[in-house]
């Protein structure tokens, strides 16, 4: 178990990439705080997998574009496990609109989950991992889209490549904490969000047509990522971003 004994905090994970790295951490080892937003049935699937296999979790309602319930989710981390180790920055959103309709709203929105979201994480972890005196890992689920432009989607892309420059630049002031940080850059990765695609066969054909494996990808591979960026493995590795994207990168146009 590369995890055993380590404390994490991923949100948004009450389904998804979250999900799928909420649950491979905790059979990693590793006690889990599933961070989720809305109903409070909405974490259960998680705890409950997480539960049957004997692995220890907690669920928070938190909005991490709000400085105190991310301070909440911080503080309810420590108090039930006693410590902080890791924090994955999964919760995210986006809204597909051509550019110049783009209302501002839907803009302050989605940065708000987005980039500022975290931001605040990162910062209050990051208080935490440096009071603890034991370092730590922050690692942000991004985007190949932190690279790679798409239309309609001015917004997300934007969030995401403020991301890559938030990571880089905290990895840097971070370092001498012994506090890594990473970004994890997925392509097309099949969640329950990307079923209208799926539904629609040009759509999607159109899609694989710029993925050199010509398939989706799946959250367990994302979450296969995230262990060992958050492992000791992985300790003299920061200020970067890892695609996992199939090739996408490398053969890419708009679709």
């Amino acid at each position: 178990m590369r995890l055993q004994n380590k404390v994490a905090i991923v949100t948004g994970s009450a389904s998804g990439i979250g999900q799928a790295i909420a649950i491979r951490f905790a059979r990693e080892g590793a006690m889990v705080v599933v961070d989720y937003v809305g109903s409070p049935d909405l974490p259960s699937k998680t705890e409950n997998q997480i539960a049957s296999f004997g692995g220890k979790t907690i669920a928070v309602a938190a909005d991490v574009s709000k400085p105190d319930e991310v301070q909440n989710l911080i503080d309810r981390a420590v108090s039930a496990f006693g410590r902080l180790d890791i924090v994955v920055n999964n919760a995210g959103v986006e809204k597909k609109i051509d550019f110049v309709d783009y209302p501002l709203d839907e803009l302050q929105k989605i940065l708000a989950i987005n980039l500022v979201g975290p931001f605040l994480v990162s910062q209050a972890a990051a208080r935490q991992m440096i009071k603890q005196g034991h370092g730590g890992r922050l690692i942000n689920i991004s985007s190949v889209h932190e690279d790679l432009p798409m239309p309609t989607n001015a917004a997300y892309c934007a969030s995401k490549g403020g991301l890559r420059m938030l990571m880089r630049t905290i990895a840097v002031e971070l370092a001498k904490d012994r506090i890594t940080v990473n970004n994890i850059g997925p392509g097309a990765v099949f969640t329950p969000i990307d079923a209208d695609v799926e539904a629609k066969p040009a759509m999607e054909k159109a899609l694989m047509s710029e993925i050199p494996l010509n398939r989706w990808g799946k959250p367990e591979e994302i979450a296969a990522l995230a262990v060992y960026l958050a492992s000791d493995e992985a300790s003299y590795i920061t200020g970067s971003t890892y695609f996992i994207d199939g090739g996408m990168l490398r053969h890419s146009g708009s679709y």
